[in-house]
């Protein structure tokens, strides 16, 4: 196939350098805000960061969506204002739901500051349909033993969220979702089924084709509907699958906040200027401000 034939956008990475390590992001872009419920996506690293030192992402809002945190080395620790406190590791899942609001902290554990923190995953957030936009927040985390992994063929896929390859994750979904990491070895191969409605794949690490098409690090290729492909991988690699449900109304995305309603957004915006979230217990000496000019919005 030509890359015409399979793909619809291909979505080329935003990257930020936030001292000591880079992150990618590819969704929200010009060219496509959502790929079913996704609405987010950032990879963080890979990156070693020196010892002593780590991430502190300070207390910060969301509403209307769930993060999912994803590793593939490192480890974060989350807090946040329903008392939550966690330690993700990588090939766990990581699932906030923000709903009528939420806020947290990402932080690197004192055990791998005192090592070198390593720092390499995926970041998402997922829009909530309408009906579950105000729903109570909460917060989930799932094991690594948890996850299925579908292994064979040098092939191995662990199901993070929705029902691949004959396995479905319990991990909670609040629309129809697929997510998945595929990691394959030299000369490995794993379908690509036309299910979805929306459907996108990501070059996460190595070197991985679609159908004989290269694809690049780094970016995120939306998939034709209804078209069937072979992922392979020459020398190995890590990709995402990621989609699901196509929504029928659009969301808004202003800083950490995402909605179907944008008067919603602004009353989050002055809510955070005026100190009406709630806390982290346990963290809650600082707080990100908000911007007067945030890098993540919606287009146009």
């Amino acid at each position: 196939m030509t890359p015409d034939d399979l793909f619809i956008h291909t979505i080329h990475p935003t990257s930020h350098d936030l001292g000591g390590f880079k992150v990618h992001r590819t969704l929200p872009s010009r060219p496509r805000t959502m790929v079913g419920p996704f609405i987010f996506f950032d990879q963080m690293g890979p990156a070693h960061l020196e010892v002593g030192t780590g991430i502190d992402v300070r207390p910060h809002p969301h509403i209307n969506l769930a993060t999912v945190t994803y590793l593939f080395a490192g480890a974060i620790d989350h807090r946040d204002s329903l008392g939550t406190f966690a330690t993700i590791e990588p090939g766990a899942v990581n699932l906030m739901t923000a709903g009528n609001g939420i806020v947290h902290s990402e932080r690197s554990p004192a055990t791998e500051r005192a090592a070198g923190p390593e720092l390499s995953g995926i970041q998402t957030w997922l829009a909530l349909p309408e009906r579950f936009e105000e729903m109570d927040p909460a917060f989930e985390h799932v094991a690594k033993a948890d996850l299925p992994v579908i292994d064979g063929g040098g092939a191995k896929a662990r199901i993070i969220m929705g029902s691949l390859w004959g396995a479905t994750a319990p991990t909670t979904t609040y629309a129809g979702t697929i997510y998945a990491d595929i990691l394959l070895d030299p000369r490995a191969s794993v379908p690509i089924d036309a299910e979805a409605d929306e459907r996108a794949v990501y070059l996460a690490l190595g070197q991985a084709s679609l159908d004989g098409v290269e694809l690049e690090p780094q970016t995120l290729y939306v998939l034709r509907p209804g078209v069937a492909a072979r992922l392979t991988s020459r020398d190995g690699g890590r990709v995402m699958l990621c989609g699901g449900e196509a929504f029928g109304t659009p969301r808004h995305v202003w800083w950490n906040f995402v909605s179907s309603d944008r008067d919603r957004i602004n009353q989050a915006k002055a809510d955070w200027k005026a100190g009406l979230f709630p806390t982290v217990p346990g963290d809650d000496k600082e707080f990100i401000p908000i911007p007067e000019v945030p890098k993540t919005v919606s287009y146009p």
